[in-house]
């Protein structure tokens, strides 16, 4: 009897070693899948990583010349402000040497999801942050989108530090990987739509349809109306000049980016991850991959809440400025500022600060605009 029994404790313990053993094993095994998961995870973001464009931009340095009352600001908490920059690079140069054919600030509200944008009309007189003063989109020629940055927080008492830039190219694949975008297309622009289109592949045929040597179909556009464009179409849209201004071409290019963010909100995050990939050796940018799979993910929470360019347009004027050329004044810069406030942050009493004021009276001498028109 005694012997049965210790026979029954020796297989007890036996038994219990071996469920120890096997769920070590168990342990192990899942330790290692977590372990090779979060491999797979970094290395995923380390090969996103490297199809962007490297342009370094010093946070500190921006930080450093922000405006008086700018960081104290509270209208200003709760808002992350992005500055979007668009640029005509036919060879994937998205750094300093090209002139930002677009410039928008996209202001986006961090507990509603609204976002404003703001395009700011690339011949802008305005100091380009080094006490010069010309067309604002040489900013970005001049010293990239650190400077561009600057210039933007300068005149209009913000606190960007973030900002994304894309050629025409990455614009073009956003749209086609979404499937398209819906504008609304008036008759004048066709032609323009289409000989835009040409332009940018560098072919013609006689016929309606054709492929680039890009490896881009071109179609044409043949009616007005609502309607799906692709994306080489819908670039070209934004790019038409010889209908209405640059005004009115700002505003296209606002409505394209509506157009595009209404389509992303209806994409799963697979396909929002695969349009990543798409686009991310056409961009630079100051986030990191983690902050763009984030913003990703957040994509059916926004909503395009307003739209405008600035200058405004009860406050501008055009006109030649020196050897500057003809360009877009701010009739004036403070009242220009102080609207641009209220319409981004709902901030109805904001008052410029003192450097904001001295580039509006400097403006204002350069120019003999000083009010209202």
């Amino acid at each position: 009897m005694a012997t049965n029994q210790t026979r029954k404790k020796k297989g007890s313990a036996a038994a219990t070693r071996k469920a120890k053993r096997r769920q070590k094993r168990i342990a192990l095994f899942i330790f290692e899948i977590l372990v090779l998961a979060v491999l797979v995870m970094v290395l995923y973001t380390v090969l996103k990583a490297d199809n962007i464009q490297k342009i370094k931009v010093d946070e500190e340095n921006i930080n450093k010349v922000f405006n008086e009352k700018v960081e104290e600001n509270e209208s200003l908490k709760g808002y992350r402000n992005v500055a979007l920059f668009g640029v005509d690079s036919r060879e994937g140069d998205l750094g300093k040497g090209t002139r930002s054919d677009s410039i928008i600030i996209a202001s986006i509200n961090e507990d509603t999801g609204d976002i404003k944008l703001c395009s700011v009309y690339r011949d802008t007189y305005l100091n380009l942050s080094n006490d010069s003063y010309n067309k604002c989109n040489s900013a970005y020629a001049k010293g990239g989108p650190e400077q561009a940055i600057i210039m933007l927080n300068m005149n209009l008492d913000l606190n960007i530090t973030d900002y994304v830039t894309i050629g025409f190219d990455g614009l073009t694949d956003v749209i086609d990987a979404l499937g398209g975008v819906y504008v609304d297309v008036s008759e004048p622009e066709i032609s323009h739509l289409n000989n835009y289109q040409i332009s940018m592949v560098g072919t013609t045929t006689d016929g309606q349809t054709f492929t680039a040597t890009e490896g881009r179909d071109y179609t044409a556009v043949t009616t007005p109306g609502y309607q799906k464009l692709n994306g080489l179409q819908a670039t070209a849209y934004c790019r038409i000049r010889h209908v209405g201004n640059d005004f009115e071409r700002a505003e296209r290019q606002r409505e394209v980016l509506a157009a595009v963010m209404d389509e992303a909100k209806k994409a799963s995050i697979g396909d929002l991850n695969k349009i990543l990939d798409e686009v991310l050796p056409h961009v630079a940018t100051s986030l990191d991959v983690d902050e763009m799979v984030d913003m990703l993910g957040n994509v059916t929470k926004y909503n395009i809440a307003g739209s405008d360019g600035f200058p405004f347009e009860s406050h501008r004027a055009t006109g030649k400025v020196g050897g500057k050329g003809s360009c877009v004044i701010p009739n004036n810069l403070e009242q220009n500022v102080e609207m641009l406030h209220q319409f981004l942050f709902d901030d109805p009493a904001y008052t410029v600060s003192p450097q904001v004021q001295s580039f509006s009276d400097k403006i204002a001498l350069d120019t003999g605009y000083s009010g209202v028109n």
